[in-house]
């Protein structure tokens, strides 16, 4: 009888694929984890943390954010990215505003070292993703983005029914 240690990675003991291999959140993870790793690294070779980037690049698209769309948007607790984008504005990348239509909303701003870092952080993440799915063939990496939106979606609308 064969060990379990002698069965290949992606297979069970009657030879189907395994679960996880094959399990699409598992496959999300695995494959942002594995994209992200090198990019991540050149982020902190800039001086930001991975939250303070994915700030920045959603502000370089959206000027002027409310605090609670940034936390949604950079997967981070709000009470936590508050903190975040105090410590941003300390170093000069962001500056806070209150909402002129609701005081109570509170906006962020990129300063100009904010928006010169942004830019060049995007540029930079333009040439890693063109890398990354320059390794796709045919059509893959057009279609993988598309139904990576398309699933986005159906998920944030089936939350907010």
């Amino acid at each position: 009888m064969q060990a379990d240690h002698d069965i290949p990675d992606d297979q069970q003991r009657d030879g189907t694929e395994g679960f996880v291999s094959s399990y699409l959140l598992y496959l999300l993870a695995a494959a942002s984890e594995a994209a992200s790793a090198q990019f991540h690294a050149h982020v902190r070779k800039a001086g930001l943390r991975v939250p303070e980037w994915r700030v920045l690049a959603w502000l370089h698209d959206r000027d002027g954010e409310m605090i609670t769309r940034l936390a949604l948007i950079s997967l981070i607790e709000q009470s936590r990215l508050t903190k975040i984008i105090i410590q941003m504005e300390e170093r000069g990348l962001v500056t806070r505003q209150g909402d002129k239509a609701d005081r109570r909303r509170v906006r962020v701003w990129l300063t100009k070292s904010g928006r010169d870092l942004s830019q060049q952080l995007v540029a930079d993440a333009r040439q890693h993703e063109t890398g990354l799915l320059s390794k796709l063939e045919g059509g893959d990496a057009a279609r993988l983005k598309q139904a990576l939106i398309t699933l986005l979606d159906v998920l944030e609308n089936d939350s907010t029914a």
